[in-house]
């Protein structure tokens, strides 16, 4: 085999792979029990932050396939210039993702990994995104902007791409547009701990 269809196979293979995590992503972010349901005011209330998982972040009427309803995606090609239409489609509706705005104002702790976006001059992250899944940002497509948190530090951390930690902190529900993806939700990180 030459190198062109080498790289051509495994184009083939990173595309199927993308549509599969967003089919996977798509799933999970439809799913939000009501199990982890908790009023926002007892959260505001409370004197340490309550964990939270990353499915209480998307609000429970909201479909990201709403748009597409009708549409017979098994008939549409790899590659072709409808897949293509159809991505943007799902891209712009996963970067205009609601939030909840029961959360603003919220003291939590939050799991998840780090995209960093700003550096202190020692290389300690100031900013950075806090993403549901390892790899989202960097090797992936974003998720949607309301399973992204853009956390600012008072004080700079060391910090690492792709590190899984707890960020404790005020939540609010502030849309912020950066290189790596449109964050939904912001936070003022008080706390960042390994996971």
């Amino acid at each position: 085999m030459d190198g062109g269809a080498v790289c051509a196979t495994w184009a083939k293979r990173r595309s199927r792979w993308a549509q599969a995590a967003l089919v996977v992503l798509l799933g999970a972010c439809l799913r939000a029990p009501e199990a982890f349901a908790q009023p926002a005011s007892a959260a505001q209330a409370s004197a340490s932050p309550r964990t939270m998982t990353w499915e209480e972040l998307v609000p429970e009427d909201w479909d990201p396939m709403s748009r597409f309803r009708g549409e017979d995606l098994s008939l549409v090609r790899e590659g072709s210039v409808r897949e293509r239409q159809l991505m943007n489609l799902l891209r712009d509706e996963w970067d205009k993702a609601p939030t909840r705005s029961a959360l603003d104002g919220s003291r939590v702790r939050l799991p998840g990994y780090v995209v960093p976006l700003e550096r202190a001059k020692a290389g300690a992250v100031k900013e950075f995104l806090l993403v549901p899944y390892f790899g989202a940002c960097v090797h992936a497509p974003p998720p949607p902007a309301n399973q992204i948190v853009l956390v600012t530090l008072g004080k700079p951390a060391k910090l690492a791409t792709m590190d899984a930690v707890w960020v404790s902190g005020t939540l609010s529900t502030r849309r912020q547009d950066s290189p790596m993806g449109v964050s939904g939700y912001r936070m003022t990180g008080e706390q960042v701990e390994p996971y």
